[in-house]
């Protein structure tokens, strides 16, 4: 679906002057995911890749881990009142034989950042819950400068952003720098679940060789995801929670924070980047 943006009329007043104008504004709408015709979660989201959204945000929740896992993705035909598809309501259908895990439990203790439970209980089941273990052999080494120049990649890609500067980003690179993939989305846990999707509907899962990029900050929601993938390396352009920290260092995940220029700060994972040349210049 191509409702990415819409039209709304503004009033604009620049030095005083009044004029009237549309403007261009990110759509967001509700999606509410099923689980085999059951109702799961609703999330904000800007509609497009609603598939990829959904099948990420079970990789986060535990219950796929492969495209094997997934045997189709449907929107819900009369999902309104008057019987007509409004392409808001999507319906997962796991492959015969997953198993489905209690995800009412999970998502209390360790998905959603506002539920208020926190600390061990949060991590142990982040790491407990994971089929993607962080384990990158031979170990993933990024540069400083590699890492320096995600940002401007990132901003660069972001087309829908252009035209409202009201969208987040996440962006997954390869080792080496290249751009693999970038997702746009109100929520960047959204944008993630986008990219994660993505992968797992190509069965590229664990994403065991990339480094995730995403504008804004680096909550404790987008670190578990990163788990969830098995990615070994998190940037953020801003400030890591307490608890992202925590669970990046539980989990041997690399996390770096304020990701702007030539200037990061390196919280957890340190042995994938490499300090030294960066020292060496400094």
């Amino acid at each position: 679906m191509g409702r990415v943006t819409e039209r709304r009329k503004v009033i604009r007043i620049r030095d005083g002057a009044v004029s009237s104008r549309p403007d261009t504004l990110v759509a967001e709408e509700p999606l509410e995911i099923r689980l085999n015709g059951k109702p799961l979660a609703i999330t904000m989201r800007t509609p497009g890749d609603d598939f990829a959204l959904a099948a990420g945000f079970l990789v986060s929740e535990g219950v796929l881990a492969s495209g094997s896992d997934l045997r189709n993705i449907v929107y819900c035909a009369g999902a309104t009142v008057d019987g007509s598809n409004s392409y808001n309501v999507v319906d997962v259908q796991t492959a015969p034989g997953v198993v489905i895990p209690d995800i009412t439990l999970e998502r209390n203790v360790y998905t959603t950042s506002s539920c208020g439970l926190c600390g061990k209980a949060s991590l142990d089941a982040v790491r407990t819950t994971t089929r993607h273990p962080v384990a990158d052999t031979p170990p993933l080494r990024v540069d400083v400068d590699l890492l320096a120049g995600l940002p401007d990649r990132l901003r660069a890609a972001q087309r829908v952003f252009d035209r409202t500067g009201g969208l987040h980003a996440a962006a997954l690179f390869t080792e080496d720098g290249e751009l693999a993939d970038i997702r746009e989305d109100v929520g960047r846990h959204n944008a993630v679940d986008k990219l994660v999707g993505r992968a797992l509907q190509n069965d590229a899962l664990p994403l065991s060789r990339s480094v995730l990029l995403v504008s804004g900050r680096a909550s404790f929601e987008l670190a578990q995801k990163a788990v969830m993938a098995g990615i070994p390396v998190l940037a953020a352009v801003s400030a890591p929670s307490s608890l992202a920290v925590d669970l990046a260092a539980e989990t041997g995940l690399t996390l770096v924070g304020f990701l702007r220029g030539n200037s990061m700060n390196v919280y957890a994972g340190e042995e994938r980047v490499a300090l030294r040349a960066a020292a060496a210049q400094g």
